[in-house]
């Protein structure tokens, strides 16, 4: 396994590949470790993401840290089916789906996504609002969910909100 990371406008996000793809991504500093050859393209394409360059990413996934079928299922029909630019509801995505998980139990396994902006949970709303997000450091992830989906034109901007990262 190789760790690695960057900073980027939400904070600096760390990120685990093994040979079978990206396992892991998450906020805050990991040291650095492995095969950098490994690293190089997850990298690359989450600094063109938050760059505003990259709307789809082109890297193998390692599924093996998802537990439970039913999580596996969700987060697999999230990545193929909520693409840049769009977003979903809980309940939506609970039918969408088709594995019976009621819509308030999948904001949990959004919750325990291991690699979310890759498997785009921030992408998954309330029916009255943006819902939560457990992305981010100190308690900001609702910021940083509100980042994410300006950055993807599902939210305007607003006078606070900059390209360059979070205002607070």
């Amino acid at each position: 396994m190789a760790i690695g990371g960057l900073e980027t406008p939400v904070g600096r996000i760390s990120v685990a590949v093994t040979q079978d793809g990206l396992a892991a991504v998450g906020w805050g500093r990991r040291p650095d470790s492995g095969d950098p050859a490994l690293l190089a393209p997850v990298l690359a394409q989450l600094a063109e993401y938050f760059a505003g360059q990259r709307h789809d990413f082109d890297l193998p996934i390692d599924w093996r840290r998802v537990t439970g079928s039913a999580s596996a299922v969700v987060l697999r029909t999230l990545y193929d089916t909520v693409g840049y630019g769009s977003s979903i509801t809980y309940g939506g995505l609970a039918d969408r789906s088709g594995t019976g998980v009621p819509a308030r139990a999948i904001g949990g396994i959004m919750g325990s996504n291991p690699i979310p902006i890759v498997v785009p949970c921030h992408r998954v709303l309330a029916s009255d609002g943006l819902g939560g997000y457990s992305g981010g450091s100190g308690g900001n992830g609702l910021e940083v969910k509100r980042w994410l989906l300006t950055l993807e034109g599902v939210l305007p901007p607003t006078f606070d909100w900059s390209p360059a990262g979070l205002t607070v």
